[in-house]
């Protein structure tokens, strides 16, 4: 499966707005793990790596930021700033996350425990795994 933007469900209410996700049901994996980003200084990013096992959805929260995802081939940039959008990341995609707002908040739901085994952090060695 190809990276996509997710169109997540929306409940609208006078009192305020309410957003869910449910594994297998509105994304294309079981949740293993959900962890989130903040409080990133202007001009910085994170990322910068694939994986070879982990698929990741990746929500805006709160704020906005770029999230520039390359497949070995072609490099595509998502800007997410809307909290019923979720990026889906499948295994073995090149991520960056750049441009952040003040007060942005990323929120990304993974497949799979966290294991320094599974990231791939050089773009060389992915660039070859991906042939």
């Amino acid at each position: 499966m190809n990276p996509k933007l997710i169109n997540l469900p929306k409940i609208l209410d006078k009192r305020g707005n309410l957003s869910i996700i449910e594994e297998k049901q509105h994304i294309p994996f079981g949740i293993q793990r959900v962890y989130w980003i903040y409080d990133v200084p202007g001009g910085e990013y994170r990322g910068g790596h694939a994986f070879k096992e982990n698929h990741e959805l990746i929500v805006a929260l709160s704020g906005s930021f770029d999230v520039v995802l390359h497949d070995g081939k072609e490099e595509k940039k998502y800007s997410l700033n809307r909290s019923y959008y979720g990026l889906y990341v499948p295994k073995m995609i090149w991520r960056s996350i750049e441009n952040f707002s003040t007060n942005a908040l990323a929120l990304i739901l993974a497949s799979t425990d966290f294991s320094k085994e599974d990231y791939i952090r050089d773009f060389s060695s992915f660039q070859t795994l991906i042939k």
